[in-house]
């Protein structure tokens, strides 16, 4: 089974490398001949000492020297051709995947089958895609790989280094958990605002709202009914928008909790997705009734409903800050007035971030409530915010322009605050 796994993988690989050159005059070692016979040759080798890997190391160091002279030639074939002279445009392509080739001889005799595909699967997506990856990489923008970056430091270096038990007696929340959510949430905000910078598709119809519900529903209807307000033209647009990031929020609210609280999630799944659906559903006759006539001029596309970066360090310090606040308050309130004060919080919260309050309640922040209790909070926040946004609504857009989409968020609060009401008394 792992030979055949060999001589498949490697077949697969020399075909890739045989199709991408083909269109080229220079020979180059490899394809779908000396593949195999590479990886046959690393795996005899490996079998012969699996221990030590004194055969197998000592025919890569073959390949390796052959390679060398090869590299060596190609350099100099390429030197009377470069623009400007002396500097030849050579890649490590070919040797790279000639060795890959070796070892994936014993990759696929010693490690899991699932390690050899990737392997083989990567560098054949790899060698195929060269053309879109440096079309990405011009694309890019300089603050786009910082912030790349930054996203590798809030995952992979501040993370593992936060620890794991709680650091006051303030709040059950560790810090680990808190930074935890950060990426979360970041994490779905960075999706939505990578496809809106660089997804063209994204600029037509709906995509342009649908995403900026990702990233944040509040921030879509306030940018919408400033268009809505200068463009007429973009009103049906506007509002079958504002209505479609609510939609949207909803089933963010249910993934970020089921991430962190499935129990919770499961409490939430049906009032949640019956207002999504009741959003999705009002979004659509938005949309088709106010069609306009077959002689009337073409509408634009929405506007890019975010432009700033949500993984700068500066935003994340301030959401850290926030659910460590409402952590504390939380608990205060709870001591002090019970489930009451919770359920107050959440109507508060609602006018300004309700993700650390919807975080902070699904990691724990607020002990011995049951997840109704809970559940009933996070739909009491969202009401709250729904309320915000229809004042937003009708005030940016000059209280006409999108008035039908005010009245609709207020009708989506006044039914998730009676779900919520539902849930407390069962």
């Amino acid at each position: 089974m792992s030979v055949a796994l060999l001589l498949g993988l490697s077949f697969f690989l020399g075909l890739a490398f045989e199709e991408f050159f083909a269109h080229t005059d220079e020979r180059r070692p490899g394809g779908i001949r000396t593949f195999p016979l590479l990886a046959l040759a690393g795996g005899a080798l490996y079998l012969f000492d699996s221990t030590h890997f004194i055969p197998f190391t000592g025919g890569l160091l073959v390949l390796g020297a052959w390679l060398v002279v090869y590299y060596g030639a190609h350099v100099k074939e390429h030197e009377q051709d470069a623009d400007p002279p002396g500097e030849p445009n050579v890649g490590l392509v070919v040797p790279l995947l000639n060795v890959l080739a070796y070892v994936l001889g014993a990759v696929a005799l010693a490690l899991p089958p699932w390690i050899a595909v990737t392997m083989t699967v990567a560098a054949v997506l790899l060698l195929t895609g060269r053309e879109k990856l440096h079309t990405l990489a011009r694309r890019l923008e300089m603050r786009e790989i910082v912030t790349a970056g930054e996203f590798l430091i809030l995952t992979g270096i501040i993370l593992p280094l936060l620890p794991s038990h709680a650091v006051t007696t303030l709040t059950a929340i560790t810090p680990r958990q808190v930074w935890l959510a950060l990426v979360v949430v970041c994490t779905f905000s960075y999706v939505s605002y990578l496809a809106q910078r660089y997804w063209a598709a994204a600029a037509n119809g709906l995509w342009m709202a649908a995403l900026g519900g990702l990233y944040s529903s509040t921030v879509t209807t306030v940018v919408l009914a400033r268009q809505a307000k200068a463009d007429p033209a973009l009103k049906r647009q506007a509002q079958a928008g504002i209505t479609l990031a609510t939609a949207i929020m909803y089933l963010r609210i249910l993934a970020v909790v089921a991430i962190f609280n499935v129990g919770l999630a499961r409490v939430l799944a049906l009032p949640l997705c019956v207002l999504s659906l009741a959003g999705f559903a009002i979004c659509v006759l938005q949309y088709r009734l106010d069609r306009p006539a077959k002689d009337a001029p073409a509408q634009g596309a929405l506007p890019v409903a975010t432009t700033n970066n949500p993984l700068e360090l500066g935003a994340a310090a301030i959401f850290a800050a926030l659910f460590v606040a409402v952590s504390v308050v939380s608990v205060m309130a709870q001591s002090k007035f019970g489930i009451s004060g919770i359920y107050g919080l959440a109507a508060i919260v609602g006018v300004t971030d309700i993700d650390p309050f919807v975080l902070n309640l699904a990691q724990g922040g607020v002990s011995g409530e049951p997840s109704t209790a809970l559940a009933a909070a996070i739909l009491i926040a969202s009401s709250s915010n729904n309320i915000l946004k229809a004042l937003y609504a009708a005030s940016f857009a000059g209280g006409k322009a999108t008035a039908a989409s005010a009245v609709v968020l207020v009708v989506l609060a006044i039914a998730g605050i009676g779900a919520a009401f539902a849930i407390a008394i069962h």
